[in-house]
């Protein structure tokens, strides 16, 4: 399941926005350019990029300025997530562990499984004190995937994600935000946090023939609850 996204290539060697610069995320250097090829866009040049083109969030679902951060539910033991579901998007997908290639970049779910997702495997588990990784695919060349509809997500939203010892982690989106993929900010995407918080990617900001998709959408969202 160490495939790359979109062409097969590494984010890097497909030239999409890579760039050598990395940020920490535990104790694991992760590659800045980590979410710069999650869908192919092919799909995309048959018919144009009107209605075709997934949604992008508004400027009204970015994070607000509440003067720090709140306390959410307390946290939950390392266990790995085995699935996510966000009902006001439609998803429900199972999760693939995703590690780093040679060259430093995060692998993406094998693209013609388009209703795959995956975590990032050697850093925080969904539920645990961090910042746990969520990404995949928004198309790929037969059309939509698993987070096609990531854009359209409004802040308050519900994230679950099944974990293996049986529970569930429940989050409450906190913001949703689009960058581009020369302007990405790591920290604030990877950085460590003082309690359970979880970011969901996925390929956005528009799309070029020349470059294929611009930049990022970002999902923020932080534990409040478990079953």
């Amino acid at each position: 399941m160490r495939r790359s996204a979109g062409s097969g290539k590494s984010a890097r060697k497909s030239g999409r926005g890579g760039r050598g610069r990395s940020a920490r995320l535990g104790d694991t250097a992760i590659a800045a350019v980590t979410v710069v090829a999650l869908g192919s866009g092919v799909w995309l040049l048959g018919g144009g990029t009107g209605p075709h083109a997934p949604p992008q969030p508004t400027a009204a679902e970015g994070r607000p300025d509440r003067g720090g951060v709140r306390p959410g539910a307390p946290a939950l033991a390392p266990s790995p997530p085995v699935r996510i579901r966000i009902p006001a998007i439609r998803v429900d997908a199972p999760l693939t562990g995703l590690a780093l290639t040679p060259a430093g970049n995060l692998d993406a779910p094998p693209a013609e499984e388009k209703n795959l997702a995956g975590w990032y495997e050697a850093g925080t588990t969904p539920g645990e004190t961090g910042t746990a990784i969520v990404a995949g695919h928004v198309d790929n060349a037969d059309g939509p995937a698993v987070f096609y509809d990531l854009g359209a997500l409004k802040r308050g939203a519900r994230i679950e994600v099944d974990r293996r010892d049986g529970t569930v982690a429940l989050f409450t989106v906190d913001a949703v935000e689009v960058y581009s993929a020369h302007a990405f900010p790591d920290a604030k995407v990877y950085g460590a946090a003082p309690r359970p918080e979880l970011r969901v990617i996925t390929c956005g900001g528009g799309y070029s023939r020349a470059t294929g998709y611009q930049g990022n959408v970002v999902v923020f969202a932080h534990l409040t609850g478990s079953r």
